[in-house]
Protein backbone atom coordinates (compact mmCIF):
# COMPACT_ATOMS: atom_id res chain seq x y z
CA UNK A 1 0.00 0.00 0.00
CA UNK A 2 2.86 2.37 0.76
CA UNK A 3 4.42 1.71 -2.65
CA UNK A 4 1.05 2.29 -4.32
CA UNK A 5 0.61 5.54 -2.44
CA UNK A 6 4.06 6.73 -3.52
CA UNK A 7 3.33 5.80 -7.14
CA UNK A 8 0.05 7.71 -7.07
CA UNK A 9 1.78 10.73 -5.55
CA UNK A 10 4.45 10.72 -8.24
CA UNK A 11 1.81 10.37 -10.95
CA UNK A 12 -0.17 13.29 -9.52
CA UNK A 13 2.94 15.48 -9.35
CA UNK A 14 3.88 14.60 -12.92
CA UNK A 15 0.39 15.42 -14.19
CA UNK A 16 0.40 18.74 -12.34
CA UNK A 17 3.83 19.52 -13.81
CA UNK A 18 2.61 18.82 -17.34
CA UNK A 19 -0.51 20.92 -16.76
CA UNK A 20 1.49 23.85 -15.39
CA UNK A 21 3.95 23.70 -18.29
CA UNK A 22 1.05 23.79 -20.74
CA UNK A 23 -0.37 26.90 -19.03
CA UNK A 24 2.99 28.67 -19.01
CA UNK A 25 3.36 27.94 -22.71
CA UNK A 26 -0.24 28.78 -23.71
CA UNK A 27 -2.05 30.95 -21.13
CA UNK A 28 -5.37 30.52 -22.98
CA UNK A 29 -6.31 26.87 -23.60
CA UNK A 30 -9.61 25.84 -25.18
CA UNK A 31 -11.59 22.68 -24.55
CA UNK A 32 -10.35 21.01 -27.76
CA UNK A 33 -6.72 21.15 -26.58
CA UNK A 34 -5.19 17.86 -25.40
CA UNK A 35 -3.95 19.55 -22.20
CA UNK A 36 -7.39 20.87 -21.23
CA UNK A 37 -8.67 17.76 -19.32
CA UNK A 38 -5.41 17.55 -17.37
CA UNK A 39 -5.58 21.20 -16.32
CA UNK A 40 -9.23 20.94 -15.31
CA UNK A 41 -8.47 17.83 -13.23
CA UNK A 42 -5.79 19.66 -11.22
CA UNK A 43 -7.27 23.16 -11.41
CA UNK A 44 -7.62 23.60 -7.64
CA UNK A 45 -3.98 22.65 -6.89
CA UNK A 46 -2.67 24.72 -9.79
CA UNK A 47 -4.72 27.74 -8.73
CA UNK A 48 -3.35 27.58 -5.18
CA UNK A 49 0.26 27.15 -6.33
CA UNK A 50 0.09 30.00 -8.86
CA UNK A 51 -1.54 32.38 -6.39
CA UNK A 52 1.05 31.55 -3.74
CA UNK A 53 4.21 31.62 -5.85
CA UNK A 54 3.53 34.14 -8.63
CA UNK A 55 0.31 35.97 -7.78
CA UNK A 56 -1.22 34.86 -11.09
CA UNK A 57 -4.90 33.87 -11.19
CA UNK A 58 -6.12 30.74 -12.97
CA UNK A 59 -9.60 31.01 -14.48
CA UNK A 60 -11.15 27.59 -15.14
CA UNK A 61 -14.35 27.47 -17.20
CA UNK A 62 -16.38 24.69 -18.76
CA UNK A 63 -14.87 25.13 -22.22
CA UNK A 64 -11.55 26.94 -21.61
CA UNK A 65 -8.93 27.80 -18.99
CA UNK A 66 -7.18 31.15 -18.80
CA UNK A 67 -4.00 31.95 -16.89
CA UNK A 68 -4.04 35.66 -16.04
CA UNK A 69 -0.31 36.02 -16.52
CA UNK A 70 0.80 39.60 -15.96
CA UNK A 71 4.39 40.42 -16.98
CA UNK A 72 6.88 41.58 -14.38
CA UNK A 73 8.37 44.18 -16.75
CA UNK A 74 5.77 46.33 -18.54
CA UNK A 75 8.49 48.02 -20.62
CA UNK A 76 9.77 44.82 -22.25
CA UNK A 77 9.22 45.15 -26.04
CA UNK A 78 11.10 41.99 -27.05
CA UNK A 79 8.22 39.50 -27.24
CA UNK A 80 5.41 40.85 -29.42
CA UNK A 81 2.47 38.73 -30.50
CA UNK A 82 3.03 36.77 -33.70
CA UNK A 83 0.82 35.02 -36.24
CA UNK A 84 1.91 32.19 -38.50
CA UNK A 85 5.21 30.34 -38.68
CA UNK A 86 8.48 30.42 -40.57
CA UNK A 87 8.70 32.88 -43.44
CA UNK A 88 4.94 33.53 -43.13
CA UNK A 89 5.18 34.75 -39.54
CA UNK A 90 3.79 38.22 -38.95
CA UNK A 91 4.83 40.26 -35.92
CA UNK A 92 2.64 42.77 -34.13
CA UNK A 93 3.79 46.39 -34.02
CA UNK A 94 2.24 49.39 -32.25
CA UNK A 95 -0.21 49.97 -35.09
CA UNK A 96 -1.49 46.40 -35.08
CA UNK A 97 -1.84 46.44 -31.30
CA UNK A 98 -3.87 49.63 -31.52
CA UNK A 99 -6.11 48.09 -34.19
CA UNK A 100 -6.50 44.97 -32.03
CA UNK A 101 -7.74 47.02 -29.06
CA UNK A 102 -10.21 48.94 -31.23
CA UNK A 103 -11.41 45.73 -32.84
CA UNK A 104 -11.97 44.05 -29.45
CA UNK A 105 -14.05 47.00 -28.31
CA UNK A 106 -16.14 46.72 -31.49
CA UNK A 107 -16.62 42.97 -31.00
CA UNK A 108 -17.74 43.52 -27.42
CA UNK A 109 -20.56 45.75 -28.67
CA UNK A 110 -21.39 43.61 -31.71
CA UNK A 111 -23.52 40.56 -32.46
CA UNK A 112 -22.75 36.86 -32.32
CA UNK A 113 -21.72 36.92 -35.99
CA UNK A 114 -19.74 39.53 -37.88
CA UNK A 115 -18.01 39.97 -41.24
CA UNK A 116 -14.45 41.00 -41.93
CA UNK A 117 -15.69 43.97 -43.92
CA UNK A 118 -17.85 45.12 -41.01
CA UNK A 119 -14.83 44.93 -38.71
CA UNK A 120 -12.85 47.05 -41.15
CA UNK A 121 -15.64 49.63 -41.38
CA UNK A 122 -15.76 49.78 -37.58
CA UNK A 123 -12.00 50.47 -37.45
CA UNK A 124 -12.40 53.21 -40.07
CA UNK A 125 -15.01 54.91 -37.88
CA UNK A 126 -12.99 54.47 -34.68
CA UNK A 127 -9.80 56.12 -35.98
CA UNK A 128 -11.77 59.33 -36.69
CA UNK A 129 -11.47 60.02 -32.96
CA UNK A 130 -9.32 63.19 -32.64
CA UNK A 131 -7.13 61.62 -29.95
CA UNK A 132 -6.21 58.79 -32.36
CA UNK A 133 -5.94 61.01 -35.42
CA UNK A 134 -3.47 63.30 -33.60
CA UNK A 135 -1.19 60.28 -33.08
CA UNK A 136 -1.23 59.42 -36.76
CA UNK A 137 -3.46 56.34 -36.61
CA UNK A 138 -5.43 55.96 -39.84
CA UNK A 139 -7.30 53.08 -41.44
CA UNK A 140 -9.21 52.58 -44.67
CA UNK A 141 -10.24 49.44 -46.50
CA UNK A 142 -9.22 51.05 -49.80
CA UNK A 143 -5.53 50.34 -49.07
CA UNK A 144 -4.28 46.77 -49.29
CA UNK A 145 -1.68 47.34 -46.54
CA UNK A 146 -4.46 48.37 -44.14
CA UNK A 147 -6.44 45.28 -45.09
CA UNK A 148 -3.31 43.20 -44.45
CA UNK A 149 -3.00 44.62 -40.91
CA UNK A 150 -6.68 43.83 -40.32
CA UNK A 151 -6.22 40.25 -41.51
CA UNK A 152 -3.19 39.75 -39.23
CA UNK A 153 -5.21 40.94 -36.23
CA UNK A 154 -8.16 38.74 -37.15
CA UNK A 155 -5.94 35.68 -37.59
CA UNK A 156 -4.58 36.17 -34.08
CA UNK A 157 -8.16 36.18 -32.76
CA UNK A 158 -8.83 33.03 -34.77
CA UNK A 159 -5.82 31.32 -33.20
CA UNK A 160 -7.13 32.30 -29.77
CA UNK A 161 -10.60 30.97 -30.65
CA UNK A 162 -12.40 34.30 -30.30
CA UNK A 163 -13.35 34.23 -33.99
CA UNK A 164 -14.41 31.11 -35.91
CA UNK A 165 -14.55 31.34 -39.69
CA UNK A 166 -17.95 30.33 -41.10
CA UNK A 167 -17.55 31.23 -44.77
CA UNK A 168 -15.06 33.02 -47.01
CA UNK A 169 -11.29 33.36 -47.16
CA UNK A 170 -9.00 36.11 -45.86
CA UNK A 171 -6.73 35.92 -48.93
CA UNK A 172 -9.66 36.80 -51.16
CA UNK A 173 -10.43 39.76 -48.91
CA UNK A 174 -6.83 40.95 -49.23
CA UNK A 175 -6.99 40.90 -53.01
CA UNK A 176 -10.59 41.95 -53.67
CA UNK A 177 -11.65 43.90 -50.60
CA UNK A 178 -15.34 43.75 -49.69
CA UNK A 179 -16.05 41.57 -52.72
CA UNK A 180 -14.22 38.74 -50.92
CA UNK A 181 -15.81 39.20 -47.50
CA UNK A 182 -15.56 36.63 -44.69
CA UNK A 183 -18.14 35.65 -42.06
CA UNK A 184 -17.19 34.73 -38.46
CA UNK A 185 -18.85 33.45 -35.31
CA UNK A 186 -17.83 35.34 -32.16
CA UNK A 187 -17.10 33.45 -28.92
CA UNK A 188 -18.07 36.08 -26.40
CA UNK A 189 -16.91 34.07 -23.38
CA UNK A 190 -13.36 33.86 -24.75
CA UNK A 191 -13.55 37.50 -25.78
CA UNK A 192 -14.32 38.51 -22.20
CA UNK A 193 -11.37 36.45 -20.90
CA UNK A 194 -8.72 38.16 -23.06
CA UNK A 195 -8.24 41.24 -20.89
CA UNK A 196 -5.77 40.58 -18.07
CA UNK A 197 -5.57 43.47 -15.60
CA UNK A 198 -5.54 43.89 -11.85
CA UNK A 199 -7.95 46.82 -12.18
CA UNK A 200 -10.54 47.44 -14.85
CA UNK A 201 -9.87 50.30 -17.30
CA UNK A 202 -13.14 51.93 -16.18
CA UNK A 203 -11.75 52.22 -12.64
CA UNK A 204 -8.59 53.90 -13.92
CA UNK A 205 -10.68 56.30 -15.98
CA UNK A 206 -13.07 57.03 -13.10
CA UNK A 207 -13.84 60.75 -12.89
CA UNK A 208 -11.36 61.41 -15.68
CA UNK A 209 -8.45 60.41 -13.44
CA UNK A 210 -6.50 58.93 -16.37
CA UNK A 211 -6.56 62.15 -18.36
CA UNK A 212 -3.41 63.34 -16.61
CA UNK A 213 -1.60 59.99 -16.93
CA UNK A 214 0.76 59.07 -19.75
CA UNK A 215 0.82 55.59 -21.28
CA UNK A 216 3.36 54.17 -18.80
CA UNK A 217 1.38 55.46 -15.84
CA UNK A 218 -1.84 53.98 -17.23
CA UNK A 219 -0.21 50.57 -17.69
CA UNK A 220 1.02 50.67 -14.10
CA UNK A 221 -2.43 51.70 -12.89
CA UNK A 222 -4.01 48.75 -14.72
CA UNK A 223 -1.56 46.23 -13.25
CA UNK A 224 -0.86 47.49 -9.75
CA UNK A 225 -2.23 45.44 -6.86
CA UNK A 226 -2.76 46.22 -3.22
CA UNK A 227 0.30 45.36 -1.10
CA UNK A 228 -0.20 45.33 2.67
CA UNK A 229 2.31 47.56 4.44
CA UNK A 230 3.62 44.69 6.55
CA UNK A 231 6.81 42.60 6.32
CA UNK A 232 4.81 39.57 5.14
CA UNK A 233 2.95 41.62 2.53
CA UNK A 234 6.13 43.19 1.14
CA UNK A 235 7.97 39.85 1.07
CA UNK A 236 5.05 38.21 -0.72
CA UNK A 237 5.09 40.92 -3.37
CA UNK A 238 8.85 40.49 -3.84
CA UNK A 239 8.41 36.73 -4.19
CA UNK A 240 5.71 37.21 -6.80
CA UNK A 241 7.75 39.67 -8.84
CA UNK A 242 10.84 37.48 -8.87
CA UNK A 243 8.89 34.29 -9.62
CA UNK A 244 7.15 35.99 -12.56
CA UNK A 245 10.47 37.02 -14.03
CA UNK A 246 12.03 33.60 -13.54
CA UNK A 247 9.03 31.83 -15.10
CA UNK A 248 8.45 34.31 -17.91
CA UNK A 249 11.84 35.82 -18.81
CA UNK A 250 14.71 33.93 -20.45
CA UNK A 251 17.25 35.28 -17.94
CA UNK A 252 17.21 37.54 -14.88
CA UNK A 253 20.29 39.74 -14.48
CA UNK A 254 21.15 40.89 -10.98
CA UNK A 255 21.90 44.39 -12.25
CA UNK A 256 18.25 44.72 -13.34
CA UNK A 257 16.92 44.12 -9.80
CA UNK A 258 16.29 46.87 -7.28
CA UNK A 259 17.83 46.70 -3.82
CA UNK A 260 14.83 45.01 -2.18
CA UNK A 261 14.57 42.37 -4.92
CA UNK A 262 18.30 41.65 -4.80
CA UNK A 263 18.26 41.30 -1.01
CA UNK A 264 15.24 38.96 -1.07
CA UNK A 265 16.76 36.84 -3.81
CA UNK A 266 20.05 36.61 -1.93
CA UNK A 267 18.26 35.23 1.16
CA UNK A 268 15.57 33.09 -0.48
CA UNK A 269 17.17 31.96 -3.75
CA UNK A 270 17.61 28.31 -2.75
CA UNK A 271 14.08 27.60 -1.48
CA UNK A 272 12.46 29.62 -4.27
CA UNK A 273 14.37 27.83 -7.03
CA UNK A 274 13.62 24.43 -5.52
CA UNK A 275 9.87 25.14 -5.47
CA UNK A 276 9.87 26.44 -9.04
CA UNK A 277 11.97 23.57 -10.34
CA UNK A 278 9.86 20.92 -8.65
CA UNK A 279 6.61 22.37 -10.01
CA UNK A 280 7.75 23.04 -13.60
CA UNK A 281 10.59 20.65 -14.39
CA UNK A 282 12.85 23.58 -15.29
CA UNK A 283 16.53 23.53 -14.36
CA UNK A 284 18.13 26.46 -12.53
CA UNK A 285 21.31 27.94 -13.93
CA UNK A 286 22.98 30.29 -11.45
CA UNK A 287 25.84 32.56 -12.50
CA UNK A 288 27.61 35.54 -10.99
CA UNK A 289 25.69 37.92 -13.27
CA UNK A 290 22.24 36.43 -12.74
CA UNK A 291 20.16 33.29 -13.04
CA UNK A 292 17.72 31.57 -15.37
CA UNK A 293 15.33 28.65 -15.40
CA UNK A 294 16.26 26.54 -18.41
CA UNK A 295 13.90 24.08 -20.08
CA UNK A 296 15.82 20.94 -21.15
CA UNK A 297 12.96 20.00 -23.47
CA UNK A 298 12.93 23.38 -25.23
CA UNK A 299 9.14 23.75 -25.04
CA UNK A 300 8.69 26.80 -22.82
CA UNK A 301 10.28 29.38 -25.08
CA UNK A 302 9.02 31.75 -27.74
CA UNK A 303 12.36 31.73 -29.56
CA UNK A 304 14.48 28.61 -29.90
CA UNK A 305 18.24 28.72 -30.27
CA UNK A 306 19.82 26.81 -31.86
CA UNK A 307 17.10 26.29 -34.46
CA UNK A 308 16.84 24.92 -37.96
CA UNK A 309 16.67 26.92 -41.16
CA UNK A 310 18.33 30.06 -42.45
CA UNK A 311 17.20 32.24 -39.55
CA UNK A 312 18.43 29.69 -37.00
CA UNK A 313 21.88 29.47 -38.61
CA UNK A 314 22.09 33.24 -38.89
CA UNK A 315 21.20 33.68 -35.21
CA UNK A 316 24.07 31.38 -34.21
CA UNK A 317 26.53 33.20 -36.46
CA UNK A 318 25.43 36.57 -35.11
CA UNK A 319 25.63 35.37 -31.49
CA UNK A 320 29.17 34.08 -31.96
CA UNK A 321 30.35 37.27 -33.68
CA UNK A 322 28.72 39.54 -31.09
CA UNK A 323 30.18 37.48 -28.25
CA UNK A 324 33.63 38.26 -29.64
CA UNK A 325 32.92 42.00 -29.92
CA UNK A 326 32.62 42.90 -26.25
CA UNK A 327 33.36 41.75 -22.70
CA UNK A 328 30.08 39.93 -22.03
CA UNK A 329 31.35 38.45 -18.75
CA UNK A 330 31.05 41.73 -16.86
CA UNK A 331 27.99 43.01 -18.65
CA UNK A 332 27.79 45.58 -21.45
CA UNK A 333 29.60 48.82 -21.04
CA UNK A 334 27.51 51.96 -21.17
CA UNK A 335 29.95 53.76 -23.41
CA UNK A 336 29.66 53.61 -27.16
CA UNK A 337 33.02 51.81 -27.40
CA UNK A 338 31.48 48.37 -26.87
CA UNK A 339 29.14 46.36 -29.03
CA UNK A 340 28.44 47.02 -32.70
CA UNK A 341 26.20 49.18 -34.82
CA UNK A 342 23.34 47.94 -36.96
CA UNK A 343 25.37 48.82 -40.06
CA UNK A 344 28.22 46.57 -38.90
CA UNK A 345 25.78 43.70 -38.33
CA UNK A 346 24.42 44.20 -41.85
CA UNK A 347 27.96 44.07 -43.25
CA UNK A 348 28.52 40.72 -41.54
CA UNK A 349 25.35 39.35 -43.10
CA UNK A 350 26.43 40.51 -46.57
CA UNK A 351 29.61 38.49 -46.13
CA UNK A 352 27.73 35.46 -44.79
CA UNK A 353 25.38 35.60 -47.76
CA UNK A 354 28.39 34.83 -49.92
CA UNK A 355 29.92 32.25 -47.58
CA UNK A 356 26.73 30.24 -46.98
CA UNK A 357 24.82 30.82 -50.21
CA UNK A 358 24.56 27.10 -50.90
CA UNK A 359 22.92 26.46 -47.48
CA UNK A 360 20.53 29.41 -47.18
CA UNK A 361 17.25 29.92 -48.99
CA UNK A 362 17.51 31.99 -52.14
CA UNK A 363 15.57 35.04 -50.93
CA UNK A 364 17.87 35.42 -47.90
CA UNK A 365 20.92 35.74 -50.15
CA UNK A 366 19.71 38.90 -51.90
CA UNK A 367 21.76 42.00 -50.89
CA UNK A 368 18.52 43.90 -50.24
CA UNK A 369 17.57 41.32 -47.57
CA UNK A 370 20.54 42.10 -45.30
CA UNK A 371 18.89 44.96 -43.40
CA UNK A 372 15.71 43.02 -42.65
CA UNK A 373 17.65 39.92 -41.63
CA UNK A 374 19.85 41.98 -39.30
CA UNK A 375 16.87 43.55 -37.52
CA UNK A 376 15.04 40.22 -37.29
CA UNK A 377 18.09 38.38 -35.93
CA UNK A 378 18.95 41.04 -33.37
CA UNK A 379 15.33 41.12 -32.21
CA UNK A 380 15.56 37.36 -31.70
CA UNK A 381 18.73 37.66 -29.62
CA UNK A 382 17.18 40.48 -27.58
CA UNK A 383 14.10 38.35 -26.87
CA UNK A 384 16.42 35.66 -25.47
CA UNK A 385 18.15 38.15 -23.16
CA UNK A 386 21.45 37.86 -25.07
CA UNK A 387 21.81 41.46 -26.32
CA UNK A 388 20.42 44.89 -25.61
CA UNK A 389 19.82 47.79 -27.97
CA UNK A 390 21.37 51.04 -26.75
CA UNK A 391 19.69 54.10 -28.23
CA UNK A 392 21.83 57.21 -28.74
CA UNK A 393 21.40 60.52 -30.48
CA UNK A 394 23.80 59.51 -33.25
CA UNK A 395 22.24 56.08 -33.69
CA UNK A 396 22.42 53.01 -31.52
CA UNK A 397 24.64 50.11 -30.67
CA UNK A 398 23.91 46.48 -29.95
CA UNK A 399 25.50 45.53 -26.65
CA UNK A 400 26.25 41.92 -25.68
CA UNK A 401 24.84 40.73 -22.37
CA UNK A 402 26.55 38.18 -20.09
CA UNK A 403 24.48 35.18 -21.23
CA UNK A 404 25.88 35.65 -24.73
CA UNK A 405 29.21 34.36 -23.41
CA UNK A 406 28.02 30.77 -23.88
CA UNK A 407 28.29 31.32 -27.63
CA UNK A 408 31.92 32.46 -27.56
CA UNK A 409 33.89 29.65 -29.19
CA UNK A 410 37.64 29.49 -28.59
CA UNK A 411 40.06 28.14 -31.13
CA UNK A 412 41.20 24.52 -30.67
CA UNK A 413 44.16 24.21 -28.32
CA UNK A 414 46.73 21.46 -27.94
CA UNK A 415 47.91 21.02 -24.35
CA UNK A 416 51.32 19.60 -23.64
CA UNK A 417 51.41 15.84 -24.20
CA UNK A 418 51.83 13.95 -20.94
CA UNK A 419 51.52 10.31 -19.97
CA UNK A 420 49.45 8.28 -22.37
CA UNK A 421 47.46 11.25 -23.66
CA UNK A 422 47.59 11.27 -27.44
CA UNK A 423 48.00 14.72 -29.03
CA UNK A 424 45.27 14.09 -31.59
CA UNK A 425 42.79 13.35 -28.77
CA UNK A 426 43.75 16.39 -26.74
CA UNK A 427 42.30 18.94 -29.12
CA UNK A 428 39.22 20.59 -27.67
CA UNK A 429 36.83 23.37 -28.47
CA UNK A 430 35.47 25.10 -25.39
CA UNK A 431 32.11 26.79 -25.37
CA UNK A 432 31.60 29.39 -22.66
Amino acid sequence: MEELSDALTRQRQEEQRRALRALLSRPLIRGDDSAFPLIRRHAASLRDWLARESGWHLQSERDFVRLHKRPADLDDPTRPATVGRGTQRKTFNRRRYALLCLLLADLERGDAQITLGRLGEGLGQAVVDPALAERGLAFTLDHQEARRDLVVVVRLLMELGVLLRVAGDEEQFLRRGLEGDVLYDVDRRLLAALLVTARGPSLVALNGADAELDLDARLCALSETFVPDTPDGRNRELRHRLARRLLDDPVVYLESLDDDEAAYLSNQRGPMLRRLQQATGLVAEVRAEGLALVDPEGELTDEKMPAEGTEGHLALLMAERLAESGPAESGPAESGSEGVTLEEAEAWILQWQTDYRRYWRKSACEPSAAQGLARQTLARLAALGLVRRQVQRDGGRILPLPALGRFRVHAPTLPEASGNLQPDLAESVTDD
